[in-house]
């Protein structure tokens, strides 16, 4: 699983606090005009023609790359340099210099534009130094003839205030892009401890699939052919080695959850195909065998671990004289179930050694990897049980015997 290419919520929060910042300058741009107009005939009419259509213009330029979402950094540094160049070259370009100027020039009224700008366009410590300096430039400037000789203390008042107003803007922004980024940076760890564990239950889905192959396809393969010695065994021996390289050559080129899947009609018939290929003799019985689907991967793994418990079933059970049987039931809401079991010499679950993977690998690992679950009941000299049921923790209605059959001694040729 890939992370996102880019922190999702850090780009979201900066898309909305540029175009908030860039449609307040606008409005605030646009009350600023009838102060435009009245003042300007007090400066220089080359520096008026230059200075004003670039400040509106930048505020312009920062509103439509705020909505394209391109080049909003670059447009709102463009709105904070404009600011200041306008504001630096204002006093040397007064019509008449001994002409007191009454109440604020119009630049002041965009004095927090330019600091909400700065805030977009620039780090934390750099909008910081913009937001105290441009202020105090401003009240420094009106103070002197050049600016208009209005009062000290009103300009001074005037710097405070907008020096106020902007770090409200300027800790707003910084705390939602520190949250933000908290957030991505929440997201990122939990997308990468996600996929780590993705990649550990692969690996543990491989593991168990491959322990199951060996035992089931080849082990058991070997195990039958070695103690094969009648024409029947023998001919099953190479059915099986048959199988195995099929099984193996097949495992190579599966994919597993692809997304395809079976009929669990045509599962109940492979399963008894292959209690019927058994060199003894499965009773197999079924009951509402229908035409629900179930994952490809799923049926591959019931069927295996069904086989597998029928193979230990020949094997270890006891002779041909010994009851067996095979018992698949559909239960409703799609939930399965699968009973294969016999009356033979049975076995300690609890002595079964690790490194026997009969049970642990082929059968029990192999049903909860296809999501379903076995559970195997054995007594000594009573028999042994397994039952598969999918999905896991379902208790389908136990299968009577007694009840009418549909299915019949396998060994007998009946169908499966």
């Amino acid at each position: 699983m890939k992370a996102p290419l880019a922190p999702l919520s850090r780009r979201r929060v900066d898309t909305i606090l540029s175009r908030a910042v860039a449609g307040f300058g606008i409005v605030f741009g646009a009350q600023a005009i009838p102060a435009v107009l009245e003042q300007y005939a007090y400066a220089d009419p080359a520096w008026a023609a230059t200075a004003i259509p670039l400040v509106y213009a930048s505020l312009v330029f920062s509103l439509l790359c705020a909505i394209a979402k391109r080049f909003v950094v670059g447009a709102a540094r463009v709105v904070a340099f404009v600011y200041i160049a306008a504001l630096v070259t204002w006093p040397m370009f007064v019509s008449d210099a001994e002409q007191v100027q009454a109440g604020d020039h119009w630049l002041y009224q965009l004095t927090t534009v330019a600091t909400a700008a700065a805030a977009i366009g620039f780090r934390t410590r750099t909008a910081t130094i913009y937001l105290v300096v441009v202020p105090l430039m401003y009240g420094v400037i009106r103070a002197f003839p050049q600016g208009g000789t209005g009062p000290v203390e009103l300009g001074f008042l005037n710097a405070v205030y907008a020096i106020i107003l902007g770090a409200a803007v300027l800790v707003i922004v910084t705390m939602l892009r520190v949250a933000a980024s908290t957030v991505d940076s929440a997201q990122q760890t939990a997308l990468s401890r996600y996929s780590r564990a993705v990649r550990q239950h692969a690996t543990e889905v491989e593991r168990v699939q491959v322990d199951a192959i060996v035992h089931d396809s080849v082990l058991t393969t070997l195990l039958t052919a070695a103690r094969a010695s009648g024409a029947r065994e023998q001919k099953l021996a190479g059915r099986m080695a048959a199988d195995a390289m099929r099984h193996l050559e097949d495992a190579a080129l599966v994919t597993p959850d692809d997304g395809s899947t079976v009929r669990f009609r045509q599962l109940a018939d492979r399963i008894g195909e292959a209690a019927r290929s058994m060199p003894v003799t499965f009773s197999v019985r079924l009951r509402s065998v229908d035409a629900r689907v179930i994952p490809a991967g799923t049926a591959q793994s019931i069927y295996s671990a069904a086989v597998q418990a029928m193979v230990n079933s020949t094997q270890h059970a006891g002779g041909p004289e010994v009851k067996r049987w095979l018992h698949i039931t559909g239960a409703r809401a799609g939930h399965i179930e699968i009973v294969v079991g016999d009356a033979g010499a049975g076995f300690d679950a609890a002595a079964v050694p690790q490194e026997r993977l009969g049970v642990r690998r082929s059968i029990v690992e192999r049903t909860a990897s296809g999501g379903g679950e076995a559970e195997v009941v054995s007594t000594p000299g009573q028999g042994t049980t397994v039952t598969l049921r999918w999905p896991a923790a379902t208790r389908p209605v136990p299968f009577d015997p007694d009840a009418g059959d549909s299915g019949a001694a396998a060994g007998d040729g009946g169908d499966a």
